[in-house]
């Protein structure tokens, strides 16, 4: 865990190490990464709102020839079918991977049960919103499968979500991540990624609590 913090928090130098090590081959590690936080549902640890953000800011700098438009469409296609699998895993699984000896070890149950709350209250446009919601956006699309949710349906508020998500990460980091105080606290840049990523969860939860209050 404490290795996976610092690759977080110090995330542009990890980055740069794998940009000079492996090349044009960091388009394909990225993409993986991506994929795997929502498409495995048991890794929804992984980053991805400051990943985006400083991958965008490496390829705003000449000196390491990187294409922000490649970025911008694999992140997209990424994400995309991240979802897409965990949606249709979860047609055929359903609850049934939650309680199994395998899955039932790595899925976080309070989680998926917020998850589960903010998809009865917000229906599909959930879907939408949770792109830009840590840990719950690995969950919601588990939970769209598992419900009578068509994908034909489920697959524009994925496209929106997704859309809206890479292009605001990716603008950000291209625009600002090499402006020289963002720069020099890159890591306290990344905390504040990550805590305004985590807003709309908060307001849910709250939200949640004073509803049950009142019943």
């Amino acid at each position: 865990m404490s290795t996976l913090i610092d690759f977080v928090l110090h995330i542009d130098a990890h980055l740069v190490n794998i940009v000079n090590q492996f090349g044009g081959w960091t388009y394909g590690i990225l993409f993986v990464i991506i994929f795997i936080e929502t498409g495995a549902i048991i890794l929804p640890f992984l980053p991805g709102d400051s990943l985006l953000f400083a991958a965008s800011a490496l390829a705003a700098n000449s000196v390491y020839h990187l294409n922000i438009w490649l970025f911008v469409f694999l992140f997209l296609a990424a994400c995309l079918l991240g979802d897409s699998v965990n949606f249709h895993v979860a047609k055929r699984l359903g609850r049934a991977a939650v309680h199994s000896k395998f899955f039932g070890r790595f899925i976080n149950e309070e989680k998926l049960h917020e998850a589960e709350g903010l998809f009865d209250r917000m229906g599909g446009f959930t879907i939408t919103i949770a792109r830009f919601m840590p840990i719950i956006r690995t969950f919601i699309p588990f939970v769209a499968g598992s419900s009578t949710m068509a994908y034909r349906r489920f697959l524009p508020y994925n496209f929106l979500g997704g859309a809206a998500w890479v292009a605001l990460c990716c603008a950000a980091g291209f625009w600002f991540g090499n402006y020289p105080i963002v720069k020099e606290h890159f890591s306290l840049v990344v905390i504040g990624i990550i805590v305004v990523s985590l807003i709309p969860m908060v307001i849910s939860a709250i939200k949640g609590a004073r509803r049950k209050a009142t019943n």
